[in-house]
């Protein structure tokens, strides 16, 4: 999890965003941003939503970066993950690549196999 908490703190910083500011983008508390960003806390699906709508990406673009998914043999959607890293583009740029993209293959059968592994929704929320 603190490999997600870091991609996490550099798309914030990408977005020029403080942390006090992201966090109340994403509707939770300070404190419990600070605890992601470092490691210290697992957030739950419904946490990192929030949070990949607040950085204009995915859910999934993030757990992919981090490399949270649970089949080792599938290779990771490069583009997505290129898109939210990419500092050359706005937020806003972002999200309607990421609309773009998924709008081709976010249903497909491959991308509905792959699950993350995390701890069950609602735990440790803030």
């Amino acid at each position: 999890m603190s490999e997600l908490g870091e991609i996490i703190r550099r798309q914030r910083e990408l977005n020029r965003l403080s942390m006090r500011q992201f966090a109340q983008l994403a509707g939770i508390s300070n404190p419990y941003l600070s605890q992601i960003e470092r490691g210290l806390r697992e957030p739950s699906e419904r946490v990192v939503d929030s949070i990949a709508r607040s950085l204009e990406t995915t859910a999934e673009a993030l757990y992919e970066e981090a490399g949270l998914v649970a089949d080792e043999d599938a290779e990771p959607a490069a583009l997505p993950i290129a898109i939210a890293a990419d500092p050359a583009l706005t937020p806003r740029q972002r999200k309607i690549m990421l609309e773009v993209y998924d709008a081709f293959v976010g249903d497909s059968p491959d991308r509905q196999r792959r699950h993350r592994s995390r701890a069950a929704p609602g735990a440790g929320e803030h």
